[in-house]
């Protein structure tokens, strides 16, 4: 019928989980610490619903208490479920509240779950003569389906929603009726709801079940055509497989009615919903609720722009819109929805790329008119040290962009970039990029500094939500409902078959690439304000933004690497990792695969018997992780040779054999990329290679070290290292008088304080009890436990505790302080450092205490970390830009956590000694001294 009114009911609970789990690796969470993933993946799929369907009835059922009646049937049922996510159970009273201002019915049924009011609902609106859809991911829903009466599925991956009706369900479950799903379910159980079946029937058994008997009832009728081990178990459970039926049947007839005017799409409270959005910080939903409610939307469907449309609007659309196509100009993408990439909006996106001559300068022209710019380089490959131009995208207002392609010959590249240096090298038009850091190392090869005001979404999202992944196909997605072209829908995959970007038409050159710049402008919109809310907009532009610029420049320098000596360490590591070989092949008694989990397990536990009660893995083998054979290797020498064989191997593969494959053929040196956006405390992390893990707690993983040495002989090595800073950033920030008088003395700050805690003079401190002050000392920063503590000394668990509890009487101040950062975090759902770079804690209010433990210890060690980060960050831009200023050859080459090297030229080499420590030194003010010690040498090891 074509006028018959249609009803969507909403399984609450299944969307609210999927929602849920669908962000977890990426959770949202706002400025209070609230995890508000649920809340958002459940009103992104209502609004989908009603954006894309404009419903006349909608409803959302919830579960409350369960299904009575089937838990009197089978105790077990739903017993194997995981207690619902803290983050959920916070979630269901907004989600209420926010369908109650929207006047949309929440209809909830004691002792019945969602399935049976839905299905009861279902049935009474089909005998109304409603067209009904049950919006839900569960396929037992499949029962239900009738002519009139559908499953609205939400796809998987975010693919657009699939709506099963009769045929679709007799495809997926193998039936001729959709009531013969739930003979379906019952032949093959359900591992989520904890329904048996029978044993030994899967999905294909249970297609060829119904196909042959029709039903439960019609198998358990005719057993005696079934053979052996099948016939066998079915007979034996036949009461089960009953039992499983009744528990996999939908109700359709509990109490609940089904009143049309109730569930008619009414007008919501508009200011009692943003007001929610705005507890909530759902910046996004509350646009998009504003939108779909003043009919601003449009229906969803595929809109084809012509190019001549395009120019016409774009030629009437005022200052900066103008039509620029060249012979190869792009038509103009439009605006596309995140799931299909069908239009939601009536603006086309407008996305041209520019031709030489007129269209170029008019271009040019308008381009130095603005204030700030978003820009996108488009390269031949990831490095950017090798990497060529291929093009460069401009946006400087949404859904608008342009895009320059770059000939491939060198002259003329340089040659049109020449053109645009201007622009670049203006201080007064703010640049806007998507890892910044990136575009500047392309751009420094053409020999073009870029200048002005800096704002990088990448960065920017990193403070605002350190734990979220940051980019930017994420962010737009998560900010825009918006999902980019992939990359590899131009190029491929990784492997042979990939192209290159210069073999990418024009026209799809044109659409990636302006896409990406017009998104990275519409990104920045939003993380403006949110940085000036959060309180990080001065931790934005005054460190990491300024960063930016250093790392490129120490990324770009690089450092030389002696590879002589390398390849000589790799030949000693041979022969020591043969010797310890031989060794742990005595002590087995044979010869083995000691890089195999299993085999080793084996040996140490089923051969030897080194302990009684091994752990094991999920998997049922012996666990033999690093944690499990530390704990053991006190006691038995075969581990500590395997130990010591598993550090010498990995050295040797990932630092000695792999820095000479690293190092660039055309300047000869290694050159790490710093990210910024990585760890949630803070700290920088280097990647290819990874400078900041080298081994420097044994003698061989101290000599890779050794093989960084200087440009060449008029240079040395500088190294510059905060000597015990987090230690003394937690007795500045917790007051501890005694530990801040122990720094102002310059006294050893571990002797004094196993001084102080063994209750000795301070002369007669052993080097043990020095040593286990010190693992204390650093350990409080981490939640040491006493087990940890005994794990990492010679002391037994019970020495281990006393000498904590020792430690915590004799720095009270430390202890309270340690308290007052938990309740902190328990109030905000933050820790922030002492330059209020926040860290959101989402389990720390949490009622599992193993996860809300771990928060409360990083709630403990984040503003330190952190802090010390922020410090040395400082630093580096005070240092760089003094080295800028003073037109100094010595160079900063490497960041490794509290320490700094440098290239220094030996002529400056008094006043670089001076200068690095002053600006370190000085880098921040606490109540404690920060001390530098500086070292050089003809390599990296001496210079430590």
């Amino acid at each position: 019928m074509a006028n018959q009114k249609r009803l969507f009911l909403l399984d609450a609970y299944a969307l609210i989980f999927r929602g849920y789990y669908a962000l977890i690796k990426n959770p949202r969470i706002n400025s209070k610490g609230m995890d508000t993933s649920a809340i958002m993946g459940f009103m992104n799929s209502l609004f989908d619903v009603i954006k894309r369907e404009k419903p006349d009835h909608l409803a959302v059922c919830f579960d409350k208490g369960g299904s009575a009646e089937r838990t009197e049937m089978f105790a077990e049922y739903k017993a194997n479920r995981d207690e619902t996510p803290d983050a959920i159970q916070i979630a269901i009273p907004y989600i209420q509240d926010i369908l109650k201002a929207m006047h949309i019915p929440s209809v909830v049924l004691e002792g019945w779950e969602a399935d049976d009011i839905i299905g009861t609902l279902a049935k009474q609106a089909e005998k109304e003569d409603y067209k009904v859809f049950m919006v839900t991911p569960d396929k037992d829903f499949g029962q239900l389906v009738s002519e009139n009466i559908f499953m609205y599925r939400p796809a998987r991956m975010g693919n657009g929603i699939e709506i099963w009706g009769i045929p679709e369900v007799q495809k997926r479950f193998g039936v001729e009726r959709p009531e013969q799903v739930i003979d379906y379910l019952g032949m093959m159980g359900d591992a989520s709801d904890n329904i048996p079946g029978l044993p030994g029937v899967g999905d294909k058994t249970a297609k060829k079940f119904i196909q042959e008997f029709g039903s439960m009832e019609g198998l358990l009728a005719n057993t005696d055509k079934l053979k052996g081990k099948m016939k066998e178990k079915v007979e034996e459970n036949k009461e089960l497989g009953l039992l499983s039926k009744k528990l996999a049947t939908i109700c359709v007839d509990c109490d609940v009615t089904f009143n049309a005017k109730d569930y008619e799409l009414s007008v919501p409270d508009s200011e009692k919903v943003q007001e929610l959005f705005e507890e909530l910080e759902f910046r996004r939903l509350k646009d998009q609720f504003i939108k779909i409610f003043s009919g601003e939307i449009a229906e969803t469907q595929t809109q084809v722009t012509s190019t001549e449309t395009a120019k016409k609007q774009s030629a009437s659309a005022g200052s900066g819109q103008f039509s620029l196509f060249g012979g190869d100009g792009a038509a103009p993408a439009t605006i596309k929805d995140v799931n299909s990439r069908n239009t939601i909006d009536d603006v086309p996106h407008v996305y041209q790329s520019v031709a030489p001559g007129m269209a170029m300068k008019l271009f040019l022209q308008n381009l130095m008119k603005q204030t700030s710019v978003c820009f996108d380089t488009e390269t031949t490959g990831l490095n950017p040290l090798t990497a060529e131009l291929v093009g460069i995208a401009f946006s400087w207002e949404p859904t608008k962009g342009f895009y320059i392609p770059f000939p491939e010959e060198k002259n003329d590249a340089q040659k049109l970039i020449e053109e645009l240096r201007p622009f670049f090298e203006s201080e007064s038009i703010e640049k806007i990029g998507q890892n910044l850091k990136y575009d500047l190392k392309v751009l420094h090869k053409y020999n073009i500094q870029v200048k002005g005001k800096f704002f990088d979404t990448m960065l920017a999202h990193y403070l605002i939500n350190p734990d979220m992944r940051h980019n930017m196909d994420v962010l737009s997605e998560t900010y825009l409902n918006y999902t980019p072209v992939s990359i590899t829908e131009l190029i491929g995959k990784k492997g042979k078959n990939q192209m290159n970007m210069r073999d990418v038409p024009l026209e799809k050159q044109t659409e990636y690439a302006v896409e990406d710049a017009d998104i990275t402008f519409q990104l920045a919109q939003h993380f403006r304000p949110e940085l000036v809310e959060a309180k990080t907009d001065g931790l934005f532009n005054d460190i990491e933004i300024p960063l930016l610029h250093v790392l490129a420049d120490m990324e770009l320098e690089g450092i030389n690497l002696d590879q002589e000596f390398l390849h000589s360490l790799s030949e000693d590591l041979n022969n020591d990792i043969t010797a310890l070989e031989k060794k742990i092949y005595e002590d087995a008694g044979e010869e083995f695969n000691i890089g195999s989990p299993k085999q080793l397990g084996e040996i140490l536990f089923d051969k030897m018997k080194l302990v009684d009660k091994p752990k094991k893995t999920k998997t049922g083998q012996y666990s033999t992780a690093e944690d499990v054979l530390s704990s053991l290797a006190k006691d038995h020498k075969i581990i500590q040779n395997v130990l010591e064989y598993r550090g010498l191997s990995k050295l040797k593969s990932t630092y000695v054999d792999a820095l000479p494959e690293q190092v660039e053929p055309f300047t000869g040196r290694v050159h790490t990329d710093y990210m910024q956006t990585v760890a949630a405390t803070g700290r920088l992390s280097s990647n290819n290679p990874n400078l900041q893990n080298i081994p420097i707690r044994t003698e061989r993983g101290r000599q890779v070290r050794k093989a960084f040495i200087p440009r060449n002989e008029n240079y040395i090595l500088l190294a510059a290292d905060y000597s015990q800073i987090e230690l003394r950033i937690i007795a500045a920030l917790s007051e501890e008088d005694t530990m801040i008088e122990a720094f102002k003395n310059g006294e050893d700050i571990h002797a004094s304080t196993a001084s102080k805690v063994f209750n000795i003079p301070i002369e007669e401190v052993t080097r043990e009890q020095r040593s286990n002050a010190k693992t204390v000392n650093f350990g409080i920063i981490y939640g040491v436990s006493a087990f940890g503590l005994s794990n990492q000394t010679d002391l037994s668990r019970a020495e281990a505790k006393e000498l904590i509890d020792t430690y915590y009487k004799t720095y009270p101040k430390l202890r309270n302080y340690m308290s007052e950062l938990i309740d902190f975090a328990r109030e905000n759902g933050y820790v922030q450092t002492v330059l209020g770079r926040r860290r959101y804690l989402k389990d720390i209010n949490g009622s599992n205490a193993v996860v809300r433990g771990a928060a409360e210890r990083n709630a403990v060690n984040a503003p330190i970390q952190g802090s010390a980060a922020d410090i040395i960050k400082i630093a580096m831009i005070n240092i760089h830009r003094k080295l800028t200023e003073g037109n100094f050859k010595t160079k900063m080459l490497l960041q490794v956590h509290d320490e700094l090297v440098f290239d220094c030229y030996k002529p400056e080499l008094e006043e670089m000694k001076s200068l690095i420590k002053t600006e370190m030194e000085n880098a921040y003010k606490l109540a404690v001294p920060l001390d530098v010690e500086i070292g050089i040498g003809e390599n990296w090891l001496v210079a430590h």
